[in-house]
């Protein structure tokens, strides 16, 4: 029996460094002992690159298969979606057209590049790495977490993280059909999700 995935990651946009990512949070926090976490696994998540938007992009999903030294594959499965991010232009429009009319005179002023605006969109990307191949298993339980994230439900993400990387066993290939329910006990209610299959 082996874990279904042996680490999630929450990837942002790194807003010291320009069009780079930036892992905010990773669990576990340290390595499993027979699975190293994978350095550089932010620069998989944007195949596109790390900017910002000023359009919402709807949520899409995609798997990066990355091979370690040993020719052993890590399947990256990321959900990626936009948060909504204030930002405030250094100056305004205005200032900087009159900053280009003093400076150079007998040039037009030139029009910035970047529009400005108040509300822009980051990337950020949920991951599961996993040693197997259940893409749509994957998915499906991305999109559960992800659920629960933009909804704010009452339910502890660590506990839903920590029950897909501790709880779940998957059989060699070959055995038998595994099912399961992600189902959270919160404040005197059961909160139950839809029944994921595994076929190994």
């Amino acid at each position: 029996m082996s874990r279904l995935a042996d680490y999630f990651v929450i990837v942002g946009y790194d807003y010291q460094k320009e069009r780079s990512g930036l892992i905010l949070q990773r669990f576990p926090e340290k390595d499993w002992s027979d699975t190293p976490f994978i350095d550089g696994i932010e620069w998989f998540c944007q195949p596109q690159g790390w900017t910002l938007s000023t359009e919402r992009q709807e949520p899409r999903f995609f798997v990066s298969v990355l091979t370690d030294v040993d020719a052993n594959r890590h399947y990256c499965a990321c959900l990626c979606f936009n948060e909504t991010v204030a930002i405030t232009p250094s100056k305004p429009v205005d200032e900087e057209e009159a900053a280009v009319d003093r400076e150079t005179p007998l040039l037009k002023p030139i029009i910035p590049s970047i529009l400005h605006s108040s509300i822009m969109y980051a990337p950020k990307c949920l991951v599961l790495v996993s040693r197997l191949d259940y893409i749509e298993t994957f998915r499906n339980c991305l999109g559960i977490i992800y659920c629960v994230y933009v909804e704010n439900m009452p339910v502890p993400l660590e506990t839903l993280v920590g029950n897909i990387l501790g709880c779940i066993q998957v059989p060699p290939s070959g055995g038998p059909q595994v099912r399961f329910r992600l189902v959270i006990f919160y404040k005197l209610r059961w909160l139950r999700f839809d029944q994921i299959n595994i076929f190994s």
